[in-house]
């Protein structure tokens, strides 16, 4: 006859937030808009900016230049530029800033930091081409950004779109840059009015319930799962010869 036995089993409310769930169609839309979005930095880049080749190219230049000095200085960057943040790192570091700021900064009244500098506009929306990239790298980012995003309820949250597709050679291309993985868009970019409100549309907002419950302060009583099994019956040792 089987044994039952009762076990006890504790969970964790900090358990690891799933990415917001955008269908593939969704994906391609919001794709087509970002990469319209970033093409004049790319031909800005492919126009007036000249990747080094080491010094054999610089010596090679200047005398084809020869002693004509009289270059024409090249137009400005697209503003574009000022309002998006590229790479993981520049993504994360801008992240915890404004967890850390919380409700003390207003960016869009124009309030400044401790260190006297203005705060730049919080994230519209982060872009995250995950084919083909560990899960490791930017699993912190959907906590990151429900927190950063509490941190001024006053503003929509920021949106966080996983780019299931691959679509990094694309958003290369858009950007003028060999490899890109992670692109935030800061509320009040030019030309982005289209992008943002799609993205608020159809890509759903970060929930994290444990969070709300931390922040109103309440004792929680330990929950405790009771769990009855059965005991497998020990096997007879064999005899000795």
């Amino acid at each position: 006859m089987e044994k039952k036995k009762t076990v006890y089993q504790l969970d964790t409310p900090y358990s690891a937030v799933s990415w917001p769930d955008v269908t593939l169609e969704d994906q391609e839309t919001i794709l087509e808009l970002l990469c319209t979005l970033l093409a004049p930095l790319g031909q800005y880049r492919s126009s007036y900016v000249n990747l080094s080749k080491g010094k054999r190219d610089r010596k090679r230049k200047r005398k084809a230049a020869g002693t004509d000095t009289k270059d024409l200085p090249p137009p400005p960057v697209p503003e574009i530029q000022s309002h998006i943040d590229v790479g993981l790192r520049a993504v994360t570091r801008s992240l915890q800033e404004a967890a850390s700021r919380g409700q003390d900064v207003k960016s869009e009244t124009g309030d400044e930091l401790p260190s006297g500098e203005p705060a730049a506009p919080p994230y519209a929306a982060i872009f995250v081409a995950r084919s083909g990239q560990p899960s490791v790298l930017n699993s912190h980012l959907p906590q990151m950004v429900a927190v950063a995003s509490k941190s001024d309820s006053s503003q929509p949250s920021t949106k966080l779109v996983g780019l299931s597709k691959s679509c990094g050679d694309r958003l290369s291309e858009s950007l003028g840059i060999p490899r890109v993985s992670c692109i935030g868009l800061r509320r009040g970019a030019p030309n982005s009015k289209a992008l943002v409100e799609f993205t608020q549309q159809h890509v759903p907002a970060i929930d994290i319930q444990w969070l709300d419950e931390a922040r109103r302060a309440e004792y929680l009583g330990k929950n405790i799962k009771e769990i009855n099994t059965f005991v497998g019956s020990k096997q007879a040792k064999p005899r000795a010869a």
